[in-house]
């Protein structure tokens, strides 16, 4: 089954020449299914880059899903057209009514920030604290995943001096929590950022369990006992070439990155990267939406209840 998209959105085209199966509202009218209804939150400047990432995860199951694609405030991104803002999202808080199966939160780049001087952090608490009654199970990526662990738990963050940049191997650690079916015991995700939360605080809050980690990462998938938290601090949505734009970004910007880990072959930045991370990350967004969305839902949305 599809998604269900604008159909003016550019990621449908991008979608459709990887032979990916959306649909425009009209088309979905005519389905007699009840579809699941999942927003995006998306906080990344590149606004078209990250929808397609997203959207082309969420595409792979029998489910149909509308998505809404929500904005925190009015100010157009360095990277995205007023006019594409205006015509594909919604803001918050003309959705603030509406109840979701899912909801999904994007990274965002502010990694040297202290959450109180980002410049939306009350309307983000706000959006954090709503989603407890409005959403069933709320998905919370990199950054974001953070800062809900900060809001909800306390439990604040400390900044690497360098950032955590390429694709590493991960250990899982409930073969038998149904995120993780079908997952390998070793599988491989992308990292970006300089952000850590410990193991030990993860493991100090009641209802809360690892899924996955590495030595070198540490926590990769974190969740809620009740399904209704997802916490995912790295990035399996990323194109093959994300890392490298990135990595050359910020060398052109004279900032002397490291490279990459286990992302160029030799380390080379001048060769194509390697990709072992995409069927995980799939893999991942099927079950969040099967198990943890789906199967966990209420046919009317009116009868979600508070998460506490």
């Amino acid at each position: 089954m599809p998604i269900k998209i604008p159909s003016e959105l550019p990621a449908q085209s991008i979608l459709f020449k990887e032979n990916i199966f959306v649909m425009d509202k009209q088309r979905a009218e005519t389905q007699d299914i009840r579809p699941m209804e999942v927003g995006i939150l998306n906080l990344m400047p590149n606004k078209i880059e990250t929808e397609v990432q997203f959207l082309r995860l969420l595409s792979n199951t029998p489910l149909q899903v509308n998505v809404d694609l929500i904005r925190i405030d009015n100010q157009a991104p360095k990277h995205t057209s007023q006019e594409h803002m205006d015509t594909f999202y919604h803001s918050f808080d003309n959705i603030a009514h509406k109840k979701y199966d899912g909801l999904i939160v994007t990274g965002a780049p502010l990694a040297h920030l202290d959450y109180a001087d980002v410049k939306y952090w009350d309307k983000m608490t706000t959006v954090m604290d709503w989603a407890k009654r409005h959403v069933q199970s709320t998905l919370f990526s990199c950054w974001a995943a953070h800062a809900a662990i900060y809001h909800y738990y306390g439990i604040n963050r400390t900044l690497n001096k360098n950032k955590l940049s390429g694709v590493f191997a991960h250990d899982v650690q409930d073969e038998h929590n149904e995120l993780m079916r079908g997952f390998d015991p070793v599988f491989y995700a992308p990292h970006s950022r300089f952000g850590n939360i410990s193991l030990e605080q993860y493991h100090s809050v009641p209802g809360l369990n690892v899924l996955a980690s590495s030595e070198r990462t540490g926590a990769y998938i974190i969740a809620s006992e009740d399904k209704r938290q997802v916490f995912v601090t790295g990035h399996p949505e990323y194109d093959p070439h994300t890392l490298a734009q990135e990595y050359q970004r910020d060398v052109d910007a004279g900032l002397s990155p490291v490279i990459p880990e286990h992302y160029f072959p030799g380390d080379d930045p001048s060769k194509s990267p390697m990709v072992t991370w995409r069927s995980h990350g799939t893999l991942l967004f099927t079950n969040w939406l099967n198990y943890y969305v789906y199967q966990t839902t209420p046919y009317d949305l009116n009868q979600l209840s508070d998460s506490k």
